[in-house]
């Protein structure tokens, strides 16, 4: 599916929406800058040094349509979604589906809709914030998103409201005998000390082999808390690119934990823009990698101004033949002294098939700053293995003891334990030779009694 394919398939799509009446001439210039801007750029090629280690051929000659309905077994749904108490917003590749979603009972101050009902209610309050900070030129996959923009969800909290349990945007994935694509769009505006916890949830039918290509912005105004988790457990025959944008003013915090366990093919762009004094950015980061799979991370913690903090811990997890990126970026920007910016990468190979590239940044224009990084990759230890397994336990409970063992600073971090059992589990369950996750948990409380 070539670039001009994408753009006949959007051609199309423009046809279907002009018979049900014109749309606001905003949306449609932008869609049009979007389409423009992605046809003279096309899709990124290894000769682009922000995508050196990722080839993306195989979104680029697919054959994908767009989905026209939401149609999805609720019994499967409910297998797939998260058991946590929450407010949901659910899409059926890229599509609303209203029977899916919980939107009941959301407190006051608190709105959370698709994008489409947005647009119809007040298109003009959507209009400022919406395309503000991932604009067309930051990169082909943004713009092909604004190309097809149409539906994704929008939260705005008021200022100082407090929301008592999470609110969910999950995106199921289809298996058919087309595969589609999808480019949802998530729009986040947190107001004055307002306080949330937002989950992003990709998962689907085992054989689904679809493309999402999403774009979230994320503006947090003066004390606002945001606790963003993306967990992707996405099939791994779908194709996966994100683009994250953060902006965040004076004291606000945001942390992001992004939680990647599916995919065949995953990129994640993941920036914050620390404007304000006091403002605090944590990015923790898992992810595993089996098969083929193909995972890549791309942060940047941008240092505008003066006293904010980044910290960043991101982990990585390869067996067979699968490949991880790792690139992190600190930059602090002229007179931004006193800031402090950390980063760490860890990698664990299972295999020695599996590879990882791995180039954590520093670019500093100021002084008085204190910023470190650091990257590690390696394989589990022998001599800790041998130790294990002088205690009575087998090889497999012992590797997989020291495998979580090591994912585990970052899932420490993870407040949710819905979602930390989640990714445990899925991990265990993934490492060769299917260990069972309360056998590992019983050898460990042998080993401490020892």
């Amino acid at each position: 599916m070539s670039e001009q394919t994408f753009l006949d398939s959007l051609a199309r799509r423009s046809a279907k929406r002009d018979r049900h009446g014109p749309e606001p001439s905003w949306i449609a210039a932008r869609r049009q800058a979007g389409a423009a801007r992605f046809e003279a750029l096309g899709f990124p090629t290894r000769r682009d040094e922000a995508w050196k280690y990722t080839d993306v051929r195989a979104i680029a000659n697919g054959e994908f349509a767009l989905a026209e309905d939401a149609d999805f077994s609720q019994t499967v749904a409910a297998t797939l979604t998260l058991p946590i108490d929450a407010y949901r917003l659910t899409f059926v590749d890229g599509v609303y589906a209203p029977a899916l979603s919980q939107l009941e009972g959301l407190p006051q101050g608190v709105q959370l809709v698709p994008l489409s009902q947005a647009l119809a209610d007040n298109h003009e309050a959507v209009g400022g914030p919406l395309g503000r900070l991932t604009g067309v030129e930051f990169s082909p996959f943004s713009a092909l998103n604004t190309a097809f923009m149409e539906e994704g969800a929008v939260l705005r909290l008021a200022p100082g409201c407090v929301v008592d349990k999470p609110l969910v945007v999950q995106f199921l994935s289809r298996s058919g005998a087309q595969p589609v694509m999808c480019h949802p769009r998530l729009l986040v505006e947190a107001g004055a000390r307002s306080q949330a916890t937002l989950i992003e949830h990709h998962i689907g039918e085992e054989d689904a082999a679809n493309f999402t290509n999403l774009v979230a912005e994320l503006i947090l105004e003066r004390g606002a808390i945001l606790d963003h988790y993306k967990l992707q457990e996405a099939p791994l025959g779908d194709l996966h690119v994100a683009s994250i944008h953060a902006e965040q003013a004076r004291d606000s915090r945001y942390t992001s934990y992004n939680l990647n366990l599916g995919g065949g093919l995953v990129r994640n762009d993941l920036i914050s823009d620390l404007n304000g004094q006091g403002a605090v950015a944590n990015f923790y980061g898992l992810f595993y990698g089996q098969g083929r799979q193909h995972i890549d991370n791309h942060t940047v913690a941008n240092h505008n101004a003066p006293l904010t903090f980044s910290n960043e811990n991101y982990k990585g997890i390869l067996d067979d033949r699968a490949r991880g990126v790792f690139n992190g970026r600190v930059v602090v920007k002229r007179d931004s002294q006193k800031i402090e910016g950390f980063q760490s990468n860890a990698n664990l190979l299972l295999s020695d098939r599996a590879e990882i590239d791995a180039k954590p940044e520093l670019e500093i224009y100021a002084d008085d700053v204190k910023c470190s990084h650091g990257t590690t990759t390696g394989q589990l230890d022998e001599e800790a293995i041998f130790a294990l397994r002088t205690r009575g336990i087998d090889q497999q409970t012992a590797r997989g003891l020291l495998t979580l063992a090591f994912a585990g600073e970052v899932l420490d971090q993870v407040k949710l334990d819905a979602i930390a059992e989640r990714v445990e589990l899925a991990v265990a369950g993934k490492l060769p030779e299917r260990f069972n996750l309360a056998g590992l948990v019983e050898a460990a409380a042998a080993l401490d009694e020892q």
